[in-house]
């Protein structure tokens, strides 16, 4: 924990935006006590958004501010994690290149972001998103923001426009429950990017729509998108150190996550990998350890009344482990959808990195895309999910069902 702490204050500071660095006590502090009861959450803000910036109160100038409806957490556990308000800069104009420029500097099992909408497809490199967080983006005509939480080990994708209006997000600099807090910068009130919900300031209420954006391996990213667009590591706009990880070390199934003072949930340890699905109010949560087998698994599922397959294929490395984001151990990909097409019914299984149904015999990739077979060109609709640390999944979504 000591050697976290110091990476993570020297990152802050190579990167001239931290302020002092989190006391060892308080980093490693874990609370056994449930997390306070938060409010119900609605898709819709509780005030109605503004057209411009600046015409409401801030939440990052003070979360406290009497004209904000109540907050759905307690906000005297959402704690700075050393930099200011953008202080790890988001990239607000992203620029992209070829698979083949790509390959310069990317290595097959490093672990990628990918978003894919009505043919525009978008590669996020970890190795640049582990230093931003954020990118604020437009894919398809669709404006989005693609965040990434290395804390939680967490890829989300949000639609980026909030009750007509569209806007960008920025980091507070601030976490909850070891988390990312975003800010939107038409109100700058505060969200969390692990469920998409504003629960401090203005729009308190108001809910993100997430968009599929799975972590692939960029072997597998560049079989499945040979057409796709790569974010360039040469137009961030800064200067980091893309490749390493300012993490090393934190990926450890028996370590302790950084400054997180949620609910311990023990029936599993804080930063054991699971794959987390959430459908209305129903969520469950599977070990990563459970679901690989060989070098490809097909599982069957169910969240609520949904029924899911899980794929998951052998070749990505975890990018929190080791200095280099490449050189982690194998954790595999997953890829999370309903197993039917046209309504009709499907079964899988897997063997030898390829996932095949039962009723047809068509193959099928881990990106959910059938390649070869009666059904070839189909692609099943994917269904939203999480990569993550139990601690994490556990505490935003603490009545989920754990899969043993």
């Amino acid at each position: 924990m000591k050697r976290l702490a110091l990476l993570l204050s020297l990152f802050l500071i190579a990167s001239a935006c931290a302020t002092a660095a989190t006391p060892e006590s308080e980093a490693a502090a874990v609370s056994t006590e449930p997390a306070p009861a938060a409010e119900p959450v609605t898709e819709a803000a509780a005030n109605p958004t503004p057209d411009e910036p600046g015409q409401v109160p801030s939440a990052l100038d003070d979360r406290n501010d009497p004209s904000f409806p109540a907050p759905l957490v307690d906000v005297n556990q959402i704690f700075s994690g050393g930099p200011p308000p953008d202080g790890i800069p988001p990239i607000d104009e992203p620029q992209f290149i070829s698979i083949d420029d790509a390959e310069a500097w990317l290595e097959d099992d490093e672990p990628v972001v990918y978003v894919s909408i009505d043919g525009d497809n978008r590669i996020y490199p970890v190795q640049i998103l582990i230093w931003h967080e954020i990118v604020n983006d437009t894919v398809a005509g669709v404006p989005v923001s693609v965040t990434y939480c290395p804390l939680c080990n967490s890829a989300v994708t949000y639609e980026r426009t909030i009750d007509g209006q569209v806007t960008s997000f920025g980091t507070s600099g601030s976490l909850f429950n070891s988390a990312l807090v975003m800010y939107d910068r038409l109100t700058e009130s505060q969200w969390t990017h692990y469920d998409g919900k504003a629960v401090v300031g203005h729009l308190v209420g108001a809910e993100l729509e997430p968009v599929p954006s799975p972590l692939l391996s960029w072997a597998d990213a560049k079989e499945q998108f040979p057409d796709g667009q790569v974010l360039d590591r040469d137009q961030t706009g800064h200067r980091r150190s893309y490749g390493t990880n300012p993490y090393a070390g934190y990926d450890n199934p028996t370590g302790v996550p950084f400054l997180f003072r949620g609910n311990a949930d023990d029936r599993a340890e804080l930063m054991q990998r699971v794959v987390g699905v959430a459908i209305g109010e129903d969520s469950v949560a599977w070990p990563l350890d459970a679901l690989q087998e060989g070098s490809a698994s097909a599982t069957a599922g169910s969240v609520g009344d949904t029924d899911l397959v899980i794929f998951w294929k052998s070749g990505q490395s975890t990018a929190l482990e080791t200095d280099g984001v490449g050189t982690g151990r194998d954790v595999g990909s997953v890829g999370v959808f309903k197993p039917e097409i046209d309504g009709r019914a499907l079964t899988f299984s897997a063997g030898e990195g390829v996932f095949r149904d039962e009723e047809t015999g068509s193959t099928w990739s881990i990106t959910g895309v059938a390649v070869d077979g009666g059904l070839a060109g189909s692609q099943l609709e994917q269904v939203p999910h999480l990569d993550s640390f139990w601690f994490a999944w556990s505490s935003y979504q603490p009545d989920t069902e754990l899969v043993e």
